[in-house]
Parts: C-alpha cells; structure tokens; sequence
C-alpha cells in the first residue's frame, strides 16, 4: 500500500491510497464539519474511536462502505481527536494503538473517502446525546445513514446509545444500522482487550484481534553502537510514548524499509546486561549490512521470542542473541513451506 498525506487549505487534508486492486482511492480528511454537506452529498457515517482499527473497526467500515453504495451515498468516519478521556480524565486515557497518521491509512484503505477527525473539547463534552444528533449529524452533516458498534456510546457523560440512534432515526429520516461484537475465539475484539494482550507481550495473539500484526515506525536514530560492537548491528527507534508498544522482552519480526522486506529480531526494554534505564526499540536485520540512520522503517512484531534478561557478560549476551536469531530463521523458513 502506498499512501501520501498531504497538507490542503484550511486544514484540510487529502489521503491517497493505492488499493490491492490497483486503483487510486482518495479520502478527504477534516477537522471540522463546516459546509461539508455542500461539498459531500448523502453522507453515510462510522461513528467511534476506531483505535487500532482492528477486525471489529474493520467490519463497521466495510458495512457503512457498503451501505453508502446501496444508497449512492458518500462514505465517511466521525471521530475525535485527541481521545475524549484525554480531555476528561486524561489519567484514565489508555494509550493509543495506531498512530493518527497510521489510523488515517487504515481507513482510507477501507474505501472511506470522507474522515472527520474533530478536536474534542469541553463544549463538545457537554452536548446531549439528542443535541448531537440534531445540531451536528442533522443540522450540520445532513447525515443519511449512520453505521455504529453495539457498544457505541456518545454526548454528555455517554449518556447516548444505539437504542437512542435508532428512537430518533424515524424523525429525522436516516437510516441505521448496529454492528454486533465480532467474535474471535470466544471473545469480543476489542482495542481494551487487544491492549492488554500487548502488555503482556502476546503479540502473535493480538494479531488474531486486530487483522495484522503489532507495529511501530519510525525514522533510524544513532545508538550506542554496542549492537554492532557485538556482531550484532541494530537499528533503534525512538519511542513514542503515546503510542502502545509491547511488553519488554525480544521478539521475532518484520521489518519494512521503502519497498523491501526484511526477517529481524527486535529487542524492546532498557538493556538491563549493560545497566540502562531508558526504555527503547531496537532491531537487528537478518542478512542486512547497511546504514539505516535517518531512514523510516516499520517493525511489525510477529511472535515472542523471551523475555527481557540481564546477563553475566556480553559474551553470554551473544550466544543468546545466536539462539535468537537461529529461531527466527527456523520460524520464518517454517512459515514458507
């Protein structure tokens, strides 16, 4: 998937995205909703966080994608930026499964040609479920279907459900439709239930829930070296802290670099062997001996190899970053037969 965000007037902005297919989608993004029943007529909207956009997120896109077609509409997500509870409780707010710009591409690669990302404030807070309704999705969007999780909650002190949507739907003359939980092994996919598999470490499970696998990206940041002093060269990345990454421990992975892809054994934690204290992400590519300083890279992490070990000496480091990386070639050769 190739995608490029760039920057339009008025803060709007324009995502494109090369589908599997082959063909150029295009999905305007807004961070407000101003004369956008003007510019996009029969609007069909997702309305939620969308955090991860995992399979639960992913099947409600695809059903409002297609509602939009069954009624000539414009497909379109609401959501909100930053998290509401970041406003509200911000000691309550989780931290985030995708990155902002890693969300837009996700959607955009759904079908979605409209995104309303609105900056959520206190005025907005105090909305009536009802006012919602009527002041923003009537009034200003002139919405013509509406496509939510059965879960989904809105307005002041969430007050706001689907059985409310569907008591107003009649009076205001849009169509509705409710996504029931998506299951996966006996569970509801959820981004709270996915988080907390990712702070266990379980990333091949968190994969099942979210449709692929854990990832972070980021540009190549100079180290210490000590990877490379090692036999070991590695690429780090900086943390970005209101992003959820896995638990610490070291991890089979995949790593993308422009339109390469490359087999690694990436390393989340603080080097305990070497006394450190700052947590980190670092990768070492199999059969890579370029400089990747200053390059974007993007890890997604497919298993948990161990956990993270503080050992005796460097040379007792070393023989467990071989037995790493010989389990990483055997899973990856495993997974090609």
């Amino acid at each position: 998937m190739i995608l490029r965000i760039v920057r339009g007037y008025c803060s709007d902005r324009f995502a494109y995205c090369q589908g599997d297919l082959g063909g150029l989608l295009l999905m305007q993004i807004y961070s407000h909703w101003h004369d956008l029943k003007y510019k996009h007529k029969n609007l069909v909207i997702g309305l939620g966080n969308f955090d991860g956009v995992h399979i639960g997120h992913q099947k409600l896109i695809l059903e409002l994608v297609n509602l939009a077609k069954e009624v000539r509409g414009t497909p379109a997500v609401f959501t909100f930026h930053p998290h509401p509870l970041a406003v509200l409780t911000p000691e309550n707010c989780p931290p985030q499964l995708l990155s902002q710009k890693s969300k837009q591409k996700f959607i955009a690669k759904l079908g979605v040609q409209v995104l309303l990302q609105v900056p959520f404030d206190l005025k907005l807070a105090g909305l009536s479920p009802e006012n919602f309704v009527k002041s923003i999705l009537i009034k200003e969007l002139n919405v013509m279907g509406l496509v939510v999780g059965y879960n989904y909650t809105f307005g002041h002190r969430g007050r706001g459900t689907p059985t409310l949507l569907e008591e107003l739907s009649s009076g205001y003359g849009y169509q509705l439709k409710v996504i029931p939980p998506v299951m996966v092994e006996g569970q509801a996919v959820s981004s709270t239930l996915i988080r907390n598999l990712l702070i266990k470490g379980e990333v091949s499970q968190a994969a099942k829930f979210l449709g692929y696998y854990p990832f972070t990206e980021g540009l190549v940041v100079a180290g210490e070296k000590r990877g490379k002093t090692l036999g070991f060269p590695t690429a780090n990345l900086e943390l970005d802290h209101s992003i959820l990454v896995p638990a610490n421990g070291v991890y089979s992975a995949k790593v993308y670099l422009d339109q390469d892809t490359y087999f690694g054994v990436a390393n989340i934690g603080v080097k305990p062997t070497f006394h450190g204290d700052r947590r980190n992400i670092e990768v070492h590519l199999l059969d890579f001996g370029q400089d990747l300083y200053g390059q974007k890279i993007k890890i997604s992490f497919t298993s948990r190899l161990r956990g993270e070990k503080r050992f005796a000496t460097p040379s007792d480091l070393v023989k467990q970053i071989e037995r790493d990386v010989h389990k990483v070639r055997a899973e990856w050769s495993k997974a090609r037969e």
